[in-house]
């Protein structure tokens, strides 16, 4: 009984979450995907496995801000330029789309991974 009870207050506790802001809750959940499809393979978990300081922490994040600017925008040229051993995006991916993986990026990044 204990078991099925917590099993319901879970799913309406998710149900509120993605009803009180239901596109963050898609946005979120497609830039998990996206980066799982995109990035994992190099920075599984926030690492880097060719270069581990170029790892996806806020601070090593953070040296990438230009010209003192929001840290998603500095994600989002990262994302579609590339540097060095990592391929530019544009083109491979929609706006929309490297917007919703920064913004995972981002979170992901303020919550330690």
């Amino acid at each position: 009984m204990r078991r099925f009870l917590l099993i319901v207050l879970l799913a309406i506790a998710l149900l509120i979450s993605t009803f009180i802001s239901p596109a963050l809750a898609t946005e979120t959940s497609n830039g998990a995907k996206l980066f799982s499809a995109n990035c994992a393979s190099c920075h599984i978990g926030g690492g880097n496995i060719l270069i581990a300081e170029k790892n996806l922490t806020k601070e090593a994040l953070s040296k990438y801000l230009i010209d003192d600017g929001d840290l998603i925008q500095a994600i989002i040229h990262q994302v579609q330029n590339g540097k060095n051993a990592m391929p530019a995006f544009k083109g491979k991916l929609s706006e929309e789309e490297i917007v919703e993986v920064a913004t995972y990026v981002l979170e992901q990044a303020e919550q330690g991974w």
